[in-house]
């Protein structure tokens, strides 16, 4: 069931109702969301479900081992790690490794075989069980004692961040359900805001550059000209943009209509004036996860100028693993970590941070020459569609001039965009109650009229 289908909005409201009535017995309103998040859930398959609640089950069963041994804290929590890691390993990544497995066998033409599996990938596997290893990692750590089985079990399910993340720690949102007091629904004029936002930048501006721009020349490089490829690029760029910061606003909307605060994911990455603080404003929750939980721990900036580049590397590397089976993902995490690299070597050399307009743009450019990676089919079809820079030997069928309008129009925006919403916020609060819902509801007719039909999907629900 799509976060933005009439369907889900339905229900979710019946279930606010029902949730908010039960809101003076806290433990039944922790029950009911469970529920709700495990339906929710179970509702794309129920084999969903089951996989979450035996993978919760052997958390919880982990971290009580941890709490009760506290003398093998770290051969506990590396236990539980390595089969966390084995366990999304084996739903999404098998077919990939056993590919690789077969044509290097074939290549050094040994009669290995790898039986085939039929494997189902579970949604947002990826998301909650980085959540799980980041608990299991504060409680070994003693920054925490384990939760409730209730509140962990609530914590890895909670279904607005299920799908798709922001990726949560223990100390944010573990700790918000742990509070034994009445929950409250509070800033209703930001819900409002992230509502609109979420509908305005997804359900209309994501789908129409997908649909006018990024689809067709993806499919078709061969059948474009240099600069309309160049646009493409560009579209592509705004769009993942628009569809995931679009996601994060709908589902810290709803979230707060739970009576849960969750941090922001996103703040205007293209705007970075250097790659290093690009991942400092994209997908924050991963990027801080990545840090913490691969960069660090793999020794971070412990070992000596050079190795920390090698450290770099690795993560970024990891973090496009992460992203897919594929090749596509292994390059573009690559080219992310070797433009880290070169702008710590830029800086070594320079003896200052790189920075200003020059460097901004060169970073906005770099970026999306990657995302040309992550968008193809396959690391071919990138290659092919980059090959296409170099054409320019037929007439031009896409308006360039009006795409690159639409890009100085969206830097624009972006630049004053805090400011803007600020206002917003201000002039929410002073609008009467009863003028909001019927505002509100002008709007998502006017964003259904001008996107295309049907309900978009989230680029994100794959990973």
């Amino acid at each position: 069931m799509s976060y933005l289908s009439p369907e889900f909005a339905f229900t979710f409201l019946v279930f606010l109702i029902l949730y908010w009535s039960l809101n003076r017995w806290t433990t039944l309103q922790k029950i009911s969301l469970l529920l709700a998040s495990y339906a929710i859930y179970a509702s794309l398959d129920l084999r969903f479900g089951v996989i979450l609640a035996i993978y919760t089950t052997c958390m919880l069963g982990l971290l009580k081992w941890v709490q009760s041994q506290p003398q093998q804290r770290k051969f506990i929590c590396g236990l539980g790690i390595f089969a966390s890691v084995l366990n999304l390993a084996v739903f999404k990544y098998f077919d990939f490794c056993r590919d690789g497995f077969l044509a290097a066998a074939e290549y050094f033409k040994l009669s290995w075989s790898i039986p085939a599996l039929d494997i189902l990938l579970p949604v947002g596997i990826s998301f909650y069980t980085f959540q799980a290893i980041a608990y299991l990692v504060a409680v070994a750590r003693a920054e925490r004692e384990p939760a409730k089985p209730l509140d962990s079990a609530l914590y890895l399910a909670f279904f607005p961040t299920l799908f798709a993340g922001p990726i949560c720690r223990a100390s944010d949102l573990l700790a918000q359900i742990e509070l034994p007091q009445t929950r409250k629904l509070v800033k209703g004029d930001l819900i409002f805001w992230l509502l609109i936002s979420a509908l305005v930048k997804k359900v209309w501006l994501a789908t129409w550059i997908s649909e006018t721009w990024v689809n067709p020349m993806f499919a078709n490089p061969d059948a474009y000209q240099a600069p309309e490829l160049l646009m493409g690029a560009y579209a592509f760029a705004i769009q993942i943009y628009f569809d995931f910061s679009g996601y994060s606003d709908l589902v810290i909307a709803m979230a707060l209509l739970l009576g849960y605060q969750l941090k922001d994911n996103f703040n205007f990455p293209y705007l970075a004036v250097n790659l290093r603080e690009f991942w400092r404003r994209w997908h924050i929750s991963l990027s801080s996860w990545i840090r913490d939980y691969v960069y660090i721990p793999m020794g971070g900036s412990r070992g000596g100028w050079w190795m920390t580049q090698v450290t770099i590397l690795s993560s970024m590397v990891i973090s496009g693993i992460w992203h897919g089976a594929s090749l596509k993902y292994i390059i573009w995490g690559a080219l992310h970590g070797m433009g880290m690299v070169a702008q710590n070597i830029i800086e070594k050399v320079l003896g200052r941070q790189v920075k200003g307009l020059l460097s901004g743009i060169i970073t906005f450019h770099f970026v999306c020459f990657a995302w040309i990676f992550f968008r193809a089919d396959g690391w071919q079809e990138a290659m092919n569609f980059i090959r296409g820079f170099g054409r320019l030997d037929a007439p031009m069928t896409v308006d360039v001039v009006g795409g690159a309008a639409l890009m100085l129009l969206f830097f624009w925006l972006s630049v004053y965009a805090e400011s803007w919403k600020q206002r917003s916020l201000w002039l929410m609060e002073r609008t009467p109650i009863l003028i909001k819902p019927i505002a509100l509801t002008a709007i998502v007719l006017l964003i259904h009229l001008l996107g295309p039909s049907g309900v978009p999907s989230f680029l994100y629900y794959s990973y």
